[in-house]
């Protein structure tokens, strides 16, 4: 019997191993640009085309290699960064396993030029698929070129699970902001398809912040410095005006390494506690030092994540020294007592002072006071508009009834419903709802069908209303948008902006448009949607961003519908608005016209029906 254990050959282990080190081409800017660092560039540019299906080239002036080191750098475990196991306890450079260039050589056509500046001639390197096909001399610059073309030409099926070329790009910017911001004393520069992207100048830790985030967070960044035997802290966490719904700028670097952490994020999130909403966190930019041998880099696959022998007294260290920077530049909120305003405090009678006039007299309240009827105010609205111009397609109904709360039918009219009197009693038993509509908490409106009591949440019903409108709209090629006389302006960091990119046909279908600016990280919206109010449209923005990157976006339904879905939100009437009789009964008739009066484009229940059995019930006991 033949032996069935052997081993692999190198390139199919190779292949293997690039199954986790290369998983799209945002993979391979990290290993590239990380190794250039450790050659000690001090420029580093990263050209991309196609989303880097088609090429992507760094170029760095580092120290370059040998016409031997370069062929052994493609040889798998072949590293320059550490001897031996106690090096991995002591790291000081970004790479260091010796996998990134053989895994990648393994799945895409590479290519090497690289001189060191003692020689005069350089080297250059072919390896397509783990085959060397060339490996010559050449006249080279000092450093390195890496050039990999057609990631995935020998393995189709992983060149097909790649995204669009938007969202390959926001990996890419992704990780090349990770070690820009890292390594602020490196020149680095992004060009994608002829475009440039960043182009960073070497510079100081503030100016890498403001040149990544933008220009105008220049003036939001609070500096955090704090230095223990433990760990030393430096960075920025921003002001209030910096927090988002939407995870964008949070970065915390270890030794000049990019580290993802959820728990150190709750330090910063908790250092805010009361200061800013629940549902948003601030932006901050978090620079540890501590010593290597206190931390494990070598726990992901991508380096990315890392243990901490003491994690919990740097959690206290990391939020106490931000809670110190929001004391000191006096975030807490406060009561501003030189306002030309004044308070309006309630001041106790003097004592010695009496009034003829008590609210507990029943005297002083009239013949007509009772003590448990409340008078309730409606206020005119529109409800197919929200109060904005009115959209295509749907037809405008306007009201002009109103109820003075002095006269007695303004107690929502219940007297009439449950009069004696025959001739004023509604026709409740023929299918269709009462003629009488009322609000209750303002949330839900109530009205009697045939079979009971009809409960209609009218956010929900609302929300299906402009949904059916917004996708009739985009089904048939009608963009139904209003121009904006005055941009609405937000701040966005560039991974958040390439998400907005992904979705810029969806926002364009249903009348959104936009321009950004990278250079000052600004997002101006130029139109929105007919109907949308125009003070709505930043936390549409960073809801959508936040569901997408969440992963909250449903992969069976279509962008265009879930875009509709949040438009359709926003522009829904608010829970707590107060509707006139008139505008529950046209709210009803084109819930009930529309395409699922039932559930709501978030897939809730619209309205549910109390029984007459159900009632009953409850005066059974």
């Amino acid at each position: 019997m033949t032996n069935v254990i052997h081993q692999l050959p190198d390139s199919v282990a190779n292949m293997i191993a690039a199954g986790e080190v290369v998983q799209r081409p945002a993979s391979i800017v990290k290993e590239l640009v990380e190794n250039s660092v450790d050659a000690g560039a001090t420029e580093v540019k990263v050209i991309i085309q196609d989303a880097g299906r088609t090429l992507v080239q760094v170029i760095d002036n580092g120290c370059g290699m040998s016409g031997i080191d370069a062929r052994l750098a493609f040889d798998k475990h072949a590293t320059s960064k550490i001897t031996s196991a106690d090096d991995l306890l002591n790291l000081h450079t970004m790479g260091f396993r010796g996998e990134a260039l053989a895994s990648i050589a393994a799945v895409a056509q590479v290519e090497l030029v690289t001189r060191r500046e003692d020689e005069e001639l350089g080297t250059r390197v072919v390896i397509s698929g783990s085959h060397v096909e060339c490996d010559e001399p050449t006249v080279a610059s000092k450093g390195s070129q890496f050039f990999v073309r057609n990631l995935f030409f020998n393995i189709p099926a992983r060149r097909n699970f790649l995204k669009s070329d938007a969202t390959e790009m926001r990996y890419i910017t992704s990780e090349f902001i990770h070690v820009a911001l890292a390594h602020p004393d490196v020149a680095m520069s992004l060009v994608s398809n002829s475009q440039t992207l960043y182009n960073l100048s070497a510079g100081n830790m503030k100016n890498r912040v403001v040149a990544i985030a933008g220009k105008s967070m220049s003036g939001e960044l609070l500096p955090v410095e704090v230095e223990t035997d433990l760990i030393t802290v430096k960075g920025f966490v921003g002001s209030i005006a910096t927090a988002r719904k939407s995870a964008g700028d949070q970065y915390f670097m270890v030794n000049n390494r990019y580290m993802r952490s959820s728990y150190f994020n709750k330090a910063i999130v908790e250092a805010y506690r009361g200061i800013i909403p629940s549902d948003q966190v601030p932006a901050y930019f978090i620079y540890l030092t501590i010593d290597p041998h206190k931390i494990d880099v070598n726990v992901h696959p991508q380096k990315i994540e890392i243990k901490f022998e003491d994690e919990a007294s740097i959690w206290k260290i990391l939020n106490a020294a931000v809670r110190d920077t929001l004391g000191r530049y006096n975030v807490m909120p406060a009561l501003d007592f030189d306002a030309s305003g004044q308070l309006d405090i309630p001041v106790r009678p003097n004592p010695g002072h009496t009034s003829n006039y008590s609210p507990f007299n029943p005297s002083n309240l009239g013949s007509y006071y009772n003590p448990f009827e409340r008078e309730k105010e409606f206020e005119s609205i529109d409800v197919s508009a929200n109060n904005q111009p009115p959209c295509p397609a749907v037809k405008q109904v306007s009201f002009t009834a109103s109820f003075q709360p002095s006269e007695r039918q303004s107690v929502d009219g219940w007297q009439q419903l449950f009069s004696s009197k025959k001739e004023e009693e509604p026709r409740l038993f023929e299918g269709k709802p009462s003629a009488y509509f009322f609000q209750f908490r303002g949330r839900y409106i109530v009205t009697q069908v045939k079979s009971g009591l009809m409960f209609i949440d009218q956010h929900r019903a609302h929300e299906r209303i402009q949904y059916d409108m917004l996708m009739s709209n985009v089904t048939s090629s009608q963009k139904s948008s209003q121009m904006l006389a005055f941009p609405e302006v937000m701040t966005i960091g560039a991974e958040d902006a390439c998400v907005v990119e992904e979705l810029s046909v969806e926002l364009a279908n249903v009348g959104l448009e936009y321009t950004y600016d990278a250079e000052a990280g600004l997002l101006s919206i130029t139109a929105i949607p007919s109907c949308f109010e125009a003070s709505r449209v930043h936390s549409f923005i960073e809801a959508l961003i936040y569901d997408y990157r969440n992963g909250e976006v449903d992969i069976e339904r279509s962008i265009q519908q879930y875009v509709c879905t949040m438009v359709a939100s926003q522009m829904a009437l608010p829970t707590g608005k107060a509707l006139t009789p008139e505008e529950m009964s046209s709210l009803y008739d084109r819930l009930f016209a529309s395409s699922s009066p039932k559930i709501s484009p978030r897939g809730k229940v619209i309205f549910t029906i109390l029984t007459d059995d159900n009632i009953e019930q409850l005066f059974n006991n």
